[in-house]
């Protein structure tokens, strides 16, 4: 019973992580159709939004306040994947919708540049850039409607992006002033310090369950119960789900598509930077960080069914707990009187690296015969 505790506990920890990372992309390619190689990336940069705000932490004022640095994280690392994707939505994918190929070639393109920006450019004058784009992007949200539809409204938003590039411009020094450590660029790898109330585990019959771990399952059950409520239960999510269905008659209805475009890009990557906070808390924080979860991402959300949450839940979890069985070698001990046969092939692959290539073959085989998934879609969608 211990063991059969300890794995599915593992199981649903991997899950979490996992589906934490697919579930930015669920909504992307899900309801969107749009193969953003990028995704990965987009959950790096929510690490190292992580990693700058530890440090902000450490200064001597906000030193008090360190045990909160991560509560603080998860908000901002949300705007700051979400603005980013926004920008890479509203520069590329826009123009090329309905061009899966081009689209997968753009953004595998974005991707490279991204990590060559975090290895390149000091981090100070990369928080500084971003601040921009957020002002820049939400100045004109907040000012009177009114003043949008003047006759100098370009010369407001022109005014908007200036105060904006200003203020990227004071962040960028004070940062460089104060943290030595994002002064300069360095392309090597950072870790992440979790607070004091995220360091230990919790002991129950006679098993230890680690906090970090703990905290990414709420962060994971917050973030599932949080996209399906806005998506079932709110005006923006039923014209996304519209949109999803029929674009043409939504766009009949009256419904702005664009701004479902942006909208829906903006939340599936703010979810990506909430998923680069929990990857930051179990291991160091690299430029290459997101390119180890995309493949995974990609075959959770296909396995479950595209654009489908509940399958995208179920399959995270079925991966992890099968990557723990075979990969941690349980299998074997729940199984003591497996076949000589099978339990060569178990040992072969009983290390996590074989156990995700050897999960990954099994869902190549399964696609073969539901190659729609464990949910497959219904509906107008699947004729388009």
């Amino acid at each position: 019973m211990q063991l059969l505790f300890e794995s599915l506990f593992n199981g649903v920890a991997i899950g979490s992580v996992l589906l934490m990372a697919a579930l930015g992309l669920a909504i992307v390619f899900g309801l969107m159709g749009v193969i953003n190689l990028a995704h990965g990336e987009l959950i790096m940069l929510g690490a190292y939004t992580t990693y700058v705000v530890q440090l902000i932490f450490k200064l001597p004022a906000m030193q008090p306040y360190y045990n909160v640095y991560v509560l603080v994280a998860i908000p901002l690392a949300f705007v700051v994947s979400g603005v980013v994707g926004i920008l890479l939505e509203r520069t590329v994918i826009r123009r090329l919708y309905g061009s899966p190929l081009e689209t997968l070639l753009a953004t595998w393109g974005v991707s490279l540049i991204l990590q060559q920006f975090v290895r390149s450019v000091p981090m100070a004058y990369a928080a500084g850039l971003v601040l921009a784009l957020v002002s820049g992007f939400g100045l004109p949200l907040v000012l009177p409607a009114q003043w949008l539809m003047a006759k100098r409204a370009r010369l407001i938003r022109f005014g908007s992006w200036a105060l904006s590039a200003c203020f990227g411009v004071c962040l960028a020094g004070v940062l460089a002033s104060q943290i030595n450590r994002i002064a300069r660029a360095d392309a090597r790898n950072v870790d992440v310090t979790a607070p004091q109330w995220m360091r230990g585990g919790l002991d129950w019959m006679d098993l230890t369950f680690p906090v970090p771990r703990l905290v990414i399952i709420v962060m994971t059950v917050l973030a599932v119960v949080g996209v399906s409520l806005f998506l079932n239960r709110s005006v923006w999510g039923m014209r996304i789900r519209a949109v999803t269905q029929n674009r043409s008659m939504s766009d009949c209805l009256g419904i702005p598509t664009d701004t479902v475009d942006v909208l829906t890009f903006g939340i599936g990557s703010g979810l990506a930077g909430v998923a680069g906070v929990a990857v930051s808390l179990l291991g160091s924080v690299g430029p290459n960080v997101g390119t180890s979860y995309i493949v995974g991402c990609f075959m959770v959300v296909v396995l479950g069914g595209v654009g489908n949450l509940l399958g995208t839940v179920l399959a995270s979890f079925s991966i992890g707990l099968l990557t723990d069985l075979i990969g941690a070698g349980r299998l074997l001990t729940i199984w003591p009187e497996m076949p000589v046969p099978l339990e060569k092939l178990v040992t072969f692959f009983a290390t996590t690296s074989m156990a995700q290539v050897m999960i990954f073959a099994l869902i190549v085989v399964f696609l073969q015969f539901r190659p729609a998934g464990l949910f497959p879609q219904k509906g107008r969608m699947v004729e388009v």
